[in-house]
């Protein structure tokens, strides 16, 4: 631990449209997997902290939630928590996809942005998916908005550029105590993290809408002698739904059980004991616990 008066501290808000990158960013800066990703839009539901330490500086990287026009209690849930976060971090980061460029997502943020006079520093991802002679326009209409104070041109998939991003985050984090341990890489309970690893192996698993309509929730989890064992139980909405994620003679549920516990075996450096539940909770979205588990705001 470094000396507390030479400290600095920061959060910095992640945001972005869904699917621009923003999981694989942080799990890039961090050095670490604490955030899920997948292919699909809107993954990351819950309000995700990953905490990185370099010197004297702590940095808390909030992953927010695609934000995007809202339209169940759920998506108003998560776009609210996006916005929270802006307002309450002490730096912002805007990632744009580079493929799909300035998309309607995008500009209500940027929009957002500059109703509320908040400064941002521009992040283009995916440069390497681009060519230089489409880059430079893109370039030249986000920053016409006149909100950000610097402009970044990376990969977060292939780490081009981030090292010199990560470095002007530290840059800018003002002097103040850390709030966490040095060697701590996110705030999330491992049970939620746990049941974020299952989910994202049903994502990758389930090539189609249905993983919108799945919620995953720890009810045990407990440190043995020969390793942890963790039960989840696996909500849909409806019975067809359920037969879905079983799978023929179970081979779905069998094939997203070995992935996530093989994952998790590496993530907690122990083997794992993994035990999933299927069960029909018609209309789980409106179930107010799901919603204090996600750290999101059940009535926003």
């Amino acid at each position: 631990m470094t000396d507390i008066n030479n400290q600095h501290f920061a959060f910095v808000a992640v945001l972005g449209a869904p699917n621009a990158g923003k999981s694989t960013l942080v799990n890039r800066l961090i050095g670490a997997k604490i955030s899920i990703v997948s292919p699909k839009v809107q993954t990351t539901r819950s309000r995700i902290r990953g905490i990185f330490v370099e010197d004297d500086t702590q940095l808390i990287l909030v992953d927010t939630p695609g934000i995007f026009k809202p339209g169940r209690r759920l998506d108003r849930a998560m776009v609210a928590s996006a916005w929270t976060e802006a307002e309450e971090s002490d730096l912002r980061m805007l990632l744009v996809d580079a493929v799909k460029g300035i998309d309607k997502n995008t500009q209500s943020i940027i929009s957002n942005l500059q109703n509320n006079k908040q400064k941002c520093i521009l992040v283009i991802n995916k440069i390497d998916l681009i060519t230089k002679d489409k880059l430079l326009p893109l370039i030249a209409s986000l920053n016409k908005a006149d909100i950000f104070t610097e402009t970044f041109l990376i990969s977060a998939e292939t780490g081009e550029n981030v090292e010199e991003l990560k470095k002007h985050l530290i840059s800018k984090a003002p002097k103040g105590m850390w709030m966490y341990p040095d060697d701590q890489l996110t705030d999330l309970p491992n049970r939620l993290f746990a049941a974020e690893i299952t989910r994202e192996k049903l994502f990758m698993a389930l090539q189609q809408e249905l993983p919108y309509s799945v919620a995953v929730q720890t009810t045990a989890f407990k440190e043995q002698k020969n390793g942890i064992r963790i039960e989840q139980t696996i909500y849909v909405e409806r019975e067809g739904q359920k037969s879905i994620v079983l799978g023929k003679n179970g081979q779905m549920i069998k094939k997203v059980g070995e992935r996530a516990r093989y994952e998790l075996s590496k993530l907690f450096e122990t083997p794992v004991h993994l035990f999933l539940f299927v069960k029909v909770k018609e209309n789980w979205v409106e179930d107010q616990s799901q919603y204090s588990d996600w750290g999101l705001d059940f009535n926003a």
